[in-house]
């Protein structure tokens, strides 16, 4: 839990420090922009919550909080390098394919794949994160502050993820055996769901 309280402050006070940088209210703005960015998509916000469940997963498995960070981190991570892409027009083949399909896989992981070591679930969201990434860079404004909006992103994102890990944690509170079985449950709802968006169902 202090894991995820201090992703919480760090997302919360990031905001907070762009008053200080000497750009005013266009930074401040511009990470508006970017924290709402992955929260106004439903394909993100699954993905994302999706990440959270699987490092809860990793880590009951392991018995250790590194994956509560490592796994969060490197989607982020990632998902920097992918906006940096977007932002400067690379072009990334399938975006919206690799978005929805990420829900896919990172839900079915946690739904199967309680036993995937921490370097592979660190991998398959790193992977996918490039495309979260890619659209978020290539739908930035003109106008808008590069680095002020990637942090705003990147803040969102480790919200997000931070509400699947807790949600498995607050089970898990109860009963360690419940808390694993709605976060795979839940992956599997999340792997569904990207199902229909990829089949354009929803």
């Amino acid at each position: 839990m202090r894991i995820l309280t201090t992703l919480a402050a760090f997302a919360l006070s990031t905001g907070v420090a762009f008053a200080h940088t000497g750009h005013g209210s266009h930074d401040n703005a511009s990470f508006t922009y970017g924290f709402m960015h992955p929260l106004g998509g439903l394909d993100h916000l699954l993905a994302m919550i999706a990440v959270g469940f699987l490092a809860y997963l990793v880590s009951d498995r392991t018995s250790s909080n590194r994956p509560l960070w490592l796994v969060p981190a490197a989607f982020v991570g990632a998902m920097a390098i992918g906006g940096i892409l977007g932002a400067f027009a690379f072009d990334l083949p399938l975006v919206e394919l690799g978005i929805g399909l990420s829900i896919v896989a990172i839900g079915a992981a946690a739904a199967f794949g309680r036993q995937m070591p921490v370097a592979a679930a660190m991998a398959l969201v790193g992977f996918f994160a490039i495309f979260h990434g890619h659209a978020h860079g290539t739908e930035m404004p003109q106008d808008s502050a590069g680095l002020a909006y990637g942090l705003g992103f990147m803040a969102a994102t480790a919200l997000l993820h931070a509400a699947g890990i807790a949600a498995g944690l607050g089970i898990g509170k109860l009963s360690r055996s419940q808390g694993v079985l709605a976060a795979r449950a839940g992956g599997g709802v999340m792997a569904l769901a990207g199902v229909a968006i990829v089949a354009g169902i929803i």
